[in-house]
């Protein structure tokens, strides 16, 4: 098994992002919208929500703002599920997914996910992925979600280890900065919409989960820089 495991004796999983490619459609459904009204959303302002919430940074109160309109966010809203849904309707597994989690069946595992039981738990079930892991902790499990490191906390309350003795696999600057904040070890693997965050502070980065079945991966520092193409909460 690759060192990074043997080092540790749980490991977590971020949902979005690291098992479901379901943050691109999200960031496209608020994108049609903004385009719609004339606007442009970038994707260095809206990555402030990925792993979080509106809480944090919220694309309904920024277009109000920039267009001075208001908006009537439950039909937006619904028509934006319905756009996620229709393209996310033969999705997959993000690559080497379910080879890592299949092949640490040994190890204690959860997913740890801002988003809701209904949609984590839904996915898990249709990839079969639900019984390789002990628990699912998502939003409403804990006091606060990412950032904060709650949901973590509770995940290792769970499994009853030590959360200096966990790896987290992590896409987005909140879900880093959750698991850092409850002391744990960071595998930080971006995705098409959060390559443009720097995850110099994790301990590790991939640029996929096939590159982390690979025994020989490196600290962020040694890994060669790769340029960025541009300077989530999951509302599902």
């Amino acid at each position: 098994m690759n060192h990074i495991f043997d080092s540790v004796k749980a490991t977590f999983f971020d949902f979005d992002g690291i098992i479901l490619d379901s943050e691109w459609p999200v960031f496209e459904s608020w994108r049609k919208i903004y385009t719609r009204e004339g606007k442009i959303l970038e994707k260095h302002i809206y990555i402030q929500c990925i792993g979080s919430d509106f809480d944090t940074w919220s694309p309904e109160n920024h277009l109000e703002e920039l267009t001075g309109k208001s908006y009537d966010w439950e039909k937006e809203n619904a028509d934006r599920q319905d756009f996620i849904v229709k393209a996310l309707e033969n999705a997959r597994p993000m690559p080497g997914a379910a080879e890592l989690i299949k092949s640490l069946k040994d190890q204690p595992t959860a997913v740890v996910s801002s988003s809701s039981h209904r949609w984590v738990d839904g996915w898990l079930e249709k990839f079969h992925l639900a019984p390789y892991f002990n628990t699912t902790v998502c939003r409403g499990d804990a006091r606060r979600i990412k950032p904060a490191p709650d949901l973590y906390l509770e995940a290792a309350r769970r499994l009853n280890v030590e959360p200096k003795d966990c790896l987290v696999i992590e896409d987005s600057k909140n879900g880093m900065l959750a698991a850092q904040a409850a002391g744990m070890k960071v595998l930080a693997v971006p995705n098409r919409l959060t390559n443009i965050i720097d995850f110099s502070a994790a301990d590790w980065k991939a640029s996929s989960l096939n590159e982390v079945l690979d025994p020989f991966l490196r600290k962020p520092q040694q890994c060669a820089p790769t340029p960025s193409s541009e300077a989530h909460s999951q509302s599902h």
